[in-house]
């Protein structure tokens, strides 16, 4: 998903551990983005669903969250780009449930 084809917010930080993240405390504007080293960037479906999130450390996307849904509206797959370019696919059934891979 590109960032100018969804509703762009920024964050301080998120909560939880389960995919996906819940990013927290909503910056007004992206003016205050200017004296921030570390923030979030979440882009969101018109559902309201978050279907990407970025980690921007000093300007530098650090981590990188991909999420796609069921039908359901349940997690179906989550990719996560880690600082070093390393991606980890993470997939889920219906229920949220994770799916083994060999």
């Amino acid at each position: 998903m590109e960032l100018e084809n969804c509703d762009t917010r920024y964050f301080i930080s998120y909560s939880g551990v389960k995919l996906p993240l819940k990013l927290v405390n909503e910056l007004a504007d992206e003016s205050h983005l200017e004296n921030r080293n570390t923030y979030f960037r979440g882009c969101y479906a018109a559902d309201e669903r978050l279907m990407l999130l970025e980690k921007l450390v000093y300007g530098e996307v650090e981590l990188r969250h991909v999420y796609t849904y069921h039908a359901n509206g349940v997690l179906a797959e989550a990719e996560i780009t880690d600082a070093d370019g390393e991606i980890d696919l993470l997939r889920f059934d219906e229920t949220g449930a994770a799916l083994k891979f060999d």
